[in-house]
């Protein structure tokens, strides 16, 4: 079968236009976005995407969880779909092209099949996960990871935000307006004939390589902890040394028992203290409870796991004279992309891009998840500086042309095989 040539083909002005587009949906003063998964902003933003496919062509549908598809149709609908995307949801302040990019270069691809008039063999499909950042409902990648069996239902919907809303109430408003606005309901999760995510590295390796794109290769795996360090509220000027139970004594000293434990690792582990809180948070009060998070990200699970052993044997003992709870809320293995995907992406970057660079992911993304079910793999452009989950998130239109080219051409050639 002959080549469309589809990269080529491809508008990147008109990419351009739709990133533009949807950064102004949930757009902050001066600048960057806040769109937290399933509020009004990312409802819109779902709502906006699924009127794009429906001018192209494509039916659009939800499914249980939000996860919004537009699909092509394919010489034999009977085929499983490729399917394409990322999210729309953001951090609190974020920048304009974290999880959007990979679904408006979806939809990039979508608008070049309509324009040239091409009827893939398989159907192809865009989609744009629930809650991938976790900003506002945590754990993230809530969508991809019961789509891909990795999480259930009843888990996912009794999660809390900060104002005390469930997610499932959440939820419950938005799939209301995506049939109010004529979207079908296709409650069940499918297995799909590959998976492709195109993302910002968030990284700084190929801004530094001068490279407008790089094939990722794996993900790196995560354990998220929740700490708690339990001690004695007292008066801060009459309680003497000897006699204290101090809560952030106790967490100071864990803290760096666990850093150096980290220390004894390779220079690929990274761990993050993102959270610390005090109650009951008085200036002339000891502390009688400290509380942090532990983000933990290697991409070997034997040095998760060794790792992971011995935090639980340092929270068994007292720290200060302080009691320790040490409790994970989300553990996602490593993964590794596999070969017959990778290779089609070597193929189509080497067109635009020599010696195109290859990259394990540090941030996880839903990809993770959707290994799990079918052939996976992801795309990096760089943003500037490495700088994302921020305002001064940025990148060149340029890179993400010629990255959204690679994705159509390897869209290609998946979708006649």
């Amino acid at each position: 079968m002959s080549r469309w040539l589809l990269g080529e083909h491809l508008d990147g002005q008109r990419l351009w236009d739709d990133v533009r587009t949807m950064a102004r949906i949930g757009g902050l003063e001066p600048k960057g976005i806040c769109r937290l998964a399933l509020d009004e902003q990312d409802n819109q933003a779902r709502l906006w995407l699924a009127e794009q496919g429906g001018a192209l062509g494509c039916s659009a549908y939800y499914d249980m969880l939000g996860n919004v598809f537009l699909r092509l149709e394919g010489r034999d609908s009977a085929l499983a779909p490729l399917l394409i995307g990322s999210h729309l949801d953001s951090q609190r302040r974020a920048g304009a092209h974290d999880g959007a990019l990979g679904v408006l270069a979806g939809l990039a691809v979508l608008r070049t099949l309509h324009d040239q008039n091409i009827t893939p063999h398989r159907p192809v499909e865009v989609v744009a996960w629930t809650n991938e950042e976790g900003a506002r409902f945590a754990p993230g990648a809530s969508g991809s990871s019961w789509f891909a069996g990795q999480r259930q239902y009843d888990e996912i919907v009794n999660a809390i935000d900060g104002q005390g809303i469930r997610f499932g109430d959440a939820l419950t408003q938005c799939l209301a307006l995506l049939g109010a606005h004529g979207l079908a309901y296709r409650p069940r999760p499918f297995v799909p004939h590959a998976f492709l995510e195109l993302h910002i590295e968030q990284g700084p390796i190929l801004e530094a390589l001068g490279k407008p794109v790089g094939v990722v290769n794996g993900i790196q795996g995560v354990n998220w902890y929740q700490v708690t360090v339990e001690g004695q509220a007292n008066h801060a000027g009459t309680t003497p040394r000897n006699a204290r139970r101090d809560a952030f004594d106790g967490a100071h000293e864990l803290i760096t028992a666990l850093k150096a434990a980290t220390l004894e690792q390779d220079d690929d582990l990274r761990f993050t203290i993102g959270t610390f809180a005090l109650w009951p948070d008085s200036v002339n009060t000891i502390a009688q409870r400290a509380t942090f998070t532990i983000d933990l990200r290697h991409p070997s699970q034997a040095v998760l796991s060794t790792l992971d052993a011995r935090f639980h044997e340092l929270a068994e003992q007292q720290w200060s004279s302080c009691s320790v709870s040490l409790k994970v809320s989300s553990r996602v293995a490593p993964v590794m992309f596999p070969d017959c995907l990778l290779d089609a992406l070597r193929e189509s970057a080497g067109r635009y891009c020599p010696d195109v660079p290859e990259l394990v992911s540090g941030a996880f993304h839903d990809a993770i998840h959707l290994v799990h079910v079918c052939p996976t793999a992801m795309l990096f452009t760089p943003c500037r500086a490495g700088i994302s989950h921020h305002p001064d998130e940025h990148i060149e239109r340029d890179d993400a042309t010629i990255a959204t080219r690679v994705l159509a051409d390897t869209t290609e050639t998946l979708l006649n095989c």
